[in-house]
């Protein structure tokens, strides 16, 4: 089985394709994984990526498509996988096609968890995260045991920048932007299966499940 799960910031992506690589025996491929896991090994494109990395510039379009089908060629995902988050614009949308036509992966599937702006800001709002072991927490929804500090480390937790309200309602308008044409791009090839991400991630989580 081959998945593209796409959605905004705070839908829920990684929490889901994380299920869904258990649930189903997918390799889980996210971007943010693939660039860390690059620069760590040292490989020809990860020595390209970290270029920009170390300078605190964004990693350009083409060098993120040219990691992620990489990766794609390993034995693990020609098995099956869930893409997390990728493709995040149009031109992404298109290379990646050409390599699933190269392939022969005609029958891969497009999930879109949608979620409203007020479920976003209040789940990224609350969102905090060891500094040292990085786990993460939610104060409303998953608040750790000892104020702000981890339940595991004991370390201080912060909130990411990132997730303060004004950012990301400006996240989600870069989203409105870029991304959301490509579910759209999608849509019009038939292959887009909607889920509400709003509700509890376990009942998404069945819903997904019963739907493909």
């Amino acid at each position: 089985m081959k998945l593209v799960l796409l959605g905004p910031p705070g839908a829920g992506k990684g929490t889901q394709a994380k299920s869904l690589s258990e649930e189903l025996g997918l390799a889980h491929i996210s971007t943010g994984d693939i660039l860390r896991q690059a620069i760590q090994l040292d490989s020809a494109l990860g020595k390209e990526a970290k270029h920009y990395v170390d300078k605190g510039e964004l990693v350009p379009d083409g060098l993120v498509t040219k990691m992620v089908i990489e990766r794609l060629k390993r034995p693990d995902a020609k098995r099956g996988f869930i893409l997390d988050g990728f493709p995040r614009n149009i031109k992404q949308a298109e290379d990646l096609d050409s390599f699933f036509a190269q392939e022969g992966y005609s029958d891969y599937k497009v999930i879109y968890l949608d979620a409203t702006e007020k479920t976003i800001i209040q789940r990224l709002g609350g969102r905090m995260i060891c500094k040292k072991c990085q786990a993460v927490f939610h104060m409303t929804n998953m608040p750790p045991k000892e104020g702000s500090r981890c339940d595991f480390c004991k370390s201080e937790l912060y909130q990411r920048q990132d997730d303060r309200e004004e950012t990301v309602k400006y996240r989600l308008s870069v989203y409105a932007q870029a991304t959301k044409p490509v579910v759209e791009y999608y849509a019009r090839q038939g292959r887009i299966m909607e889920f509400d991400a709003d509700r509890e991630s376990s009942v998404v989580l069945k819903e997904m499940l019963q739907g493909l």
